[in-house]
C-alpha cells in the first residue's frame, strides 16, 4: 500500500491508502523521517511512486486547508474499515460526527452507541488505536468535565489541545 507525506502549517503529516480507502493517517512527529517511519509501520505501507490518486489528493488539500484555519469536516471520507473491529468502527463513526470546534466525552460517545456509561473506557481504548487521527477526530473526545486526557498521537495532550484550539473549541484551564 502506498503513502505520501503532507506538508502543513502544523507540520508534516502522512496519509496511506489502497483501492478501498484510507488505511492510515499520521499527525506530525518530531521529524519528517519519523512521521514517515511511523506511518509505514502502522499502515504497513511504503512511499508512493508518483502522485496520489485524485481522491487522495482532494483529502490532502483539505488537510492542508484545515491546518490553515479553513476547518474541514472529514465525515464521509472513504476509509478501509477492514483494519478495525466492528466496535472500533462504530466508535470512529460516532466520533466523525463531532464537528470542528466541538467536543464530546467518552461517556457521551458510549451513550450514543446505546451502551452504558461504564463503556466509556472501552471507547477510550478504541480511540487510542485510531489509525486515522484528524480524519476520525479523536482529539475532540475528552473526559467528563472537559479534561484533556489521553491522546496517543505524537505530542500527546499538547497536540490534542493545539488541535482543539485551532478549531476554536472552548478550552478550560485549571
Amino acid at each position: 500500500m502506498p503513502h505520501a507525506l503532507i506538508p502543513t502549517k502544523f507540520g508534516t503529516c502522512g496519509i496511506a491508502w489502497n483501492d478501498t480507502g484510507l488505511t492510515g493517517f499520521q499527525l506530525p512527529e518530531e521529524t519528517d523521517a519519523l512521521t514517515e517511519q511511523q506511518l509505514a509501520r502502522k499502515a504497513r505501507s511504503q512511499l508512493a511512486v508518483g502522485a496520489p490518486p485524485e481522491w487522495v489528493q482532494r483529502i490532502i488539500t483539505r488537510v492542508q486547508q484545515h491546518f490553515e484555519g479553513q476547518l474541514q469536516d472529514f465525515a464521509g471520507t472513504v476509509i478501509d474499515w477492514s483494519r478495525v473491529t466492528d466496535f472500533q468502527q462504530a466508535v470512529y463513526l460516532q466520533t466523525q460526527g463531532i464537528k470542528p470546534g466541538y467536543k464530546k466525552s467518552y461517556g457521551e460517545i458510549a451513550k450514543l452507541m446505546a451502551l452504558g456509561h461504564e463503556a466509556a473506557r472501552a471507547v477510550g481504548v478504541a480511540l487510542a488505536t485510531n489509525p486515522w487521527p484528524l480524519i476520525v477526530p479523536c482529539h475532540r473526545v475528552v473526559s467528563t468535565g472537559d479534561k484533556m486526557t489521553g491522546f496517543s498521537a505524537p505530542g500527546g495532550v499538547r497536540t490534542k489541545t493545539r488541535l482543539l484550539a485551532l478549531e476554536g473549541a472552548e478550552l478550560l484551564s485549571e
